[in-house]
């Protein structure tokens, strides 16, 4: 037996989540969204939608929560597209407001078609033309068309594509012990239209999303057996066990094209980084250190993976890359404590857990940004533009999720009931 098991204890643990013994009446659960609104450089001045009553609030709810300075008030006329804005684009000029959006919907045979235009006031220029898009006519589907419509809002104006439609998974725990109960959820990146996917008796870690956003892979521990990754359609079905071995089965990690998923496993021994098909099969061993190995995490591009490992010492935790061509690896991090990376979309950056705060690296190792102790162990999951984060903490007893810009912001929130783990971002399902 390998010198380092106690590490693999302690690590897996917190590499889901330190989920042991809650308190028994577990305290109100504060659901806070930090924005960040800088210095303002943009203005867009956003009508709200002619015939529309349910996606216009969402629109200029997600826009407000970014670098853009939004307003429906005081504006000199309503018009549903920038055909009625004739004769009257030099009043919009004189306003100074650089960008306007308009747009109208109408419903037809159980079907809602939006068609909308944002206008470069400055120009009259429309952006890319009119956009059009139809959807069922119910409010769970208008309420995502909303999220829709202000991603590429957000998009023509920045250049950036926006991450409203993403959604956000989480684990919810209800009392303690034998008797505590964790369920997966999954809500609009707006905080709002939480629902359960999957409930146990016992823990739920690391829930993990797959490329397209259509699944989740997470792992489970019922009381006294190992803890098991299931791989779970988002729109229903029944979760597939991935991995049946005897052993901790944990932080399960989508590949770049949904086919493999890298996880850690102690079914050999102490704990190794495996790569195994999304459909299940006999996972392949990649790393064999005389040490623990955890937390994998899939490169963007597919080209590497990071991981956690103790080689350096017991409790000395550091973040390593693994190339998969080469097979070569290399050290990371730089604190005394570093554990849970995960990527952003576009490899940049990395968010960890440095010491017992939430922080964030480039892919050269050198930190960036230092979010605060959160009370909890885990790190931040990116937004799919990476342009915020999400992260779990706990303030005066109550699990709390943050939505943070990386400048910090403005707060708004609601309250729920459980303690809060582990939630972590999606793209926008294709």
């Amino acid at each position: 037996m390998r010198t380092h098991k106690k590490l693999l204890t302690s690590l897996l643990a917190s590499a889901s989540t330190l989920l042991v013994a809650p308190s028994i009446f577990a305290a109100p659960v504060v659901l806070e969204l930090d924005y960040d609104i800088p210095i303002q450089q943009n203005q867009v001045a956003f009508i709200p939608f002619a015939g529309d009553t349910v996606m216009s609030p969402i629109i200029s709810n997600d826009l407000s929560k970014t670098e853009l300075k939004v307003t429906s008030e005081n504006l000199p006329q309503q018009p549903r597209s920038s055909s009625e804005l004739a004769g009257t684009l030099p009043v919009w000029q004189s306003i100074g407001i650089p960008y306007l959006v308009v747009g109208n919907s109408s419903t037809n045979r159980g079907k809602v078609t939006t068609e909308y235009e944002v206008i470069e006031v400055k120009s009259g220029r429309i952006l890319a033309g009119k956009q059009s898009l139809t959807v069922k006519d119910n409010k769970e589907s208008m309420r995502y068309a909303g999220h829709v419509i202000a991603d590429k809002v957000y998009e023509l104006i920045t250049g950036t594509p926006g991450d409203f439609s993403g959604r956000i998974a989480y684990i919810e725990e209800k009392l303690s012990g034998k008797d505590k109960v964790s369920s997966l959820k999954i809500m609009d990146a707006d905080g709002e239209n939480a629902r359960t996917l999957a409930e146990v008796k016992g823990s739920i870690f690391s829930p993990a999303w797959s490329p397209d956003g259509k699944r989740i892979a997470y792992s489970v521990q019922r009381d006294q057996s190992y803890q098991v990754i299931y791989v779970q359609n988002i729109d229903g079905g029944g979760a597939t066990a991935l991995t049946p071995f005897s052993g901790s089965n944990l932080s399960p990690s989508f590949s770049p094209d949904g086919s493999k998923i890298l996880f850690s496993s102690s079914f050999e021994g102490s704990a190794d980084i495996y790569e195994i098909s999304a459909s299940g099969g006999q996972p392949k061993k990649l790393t064999n250190w005389p040490s623990s190995e955890v937390q994998p995490s899939y490169a963007p591009d597919g080209q590497s993976f990071v991981f956690v490992s103790d080689r350096a010492g017991f409790n000395k935790p550091q973040i390593y890359r693994y190339e998969f061509g080469s097979g070569r690896t290399t050290k990371l991090s730089n604190s005394g404590y570093a554990t849970s990376p995960q990527f952003s979309s576009d490899g940049s950056q990395i968010a960890f857990l440095n010491g017992s705060s939430a922080a964030i690296m480039n892919s050269n190792g050198a930190v960036t940004a230092n979010l605060g102790n959160t009370g909890i162990d885990e790190a931040p999951s990116f937004s799919p533009n990476g342009k915020r984060v999400v992260y779990a903490s706990k303030q005066d007893n109550t699990g709390v999720i943050t939505i943070k810009s990386l400048n910090g912001g403005e707060t708004f929130g609601k309250s729920g009931q459980g303690t809060i783990r582990s939630p972590v971002w999606s793209a926008s399902p294709k």
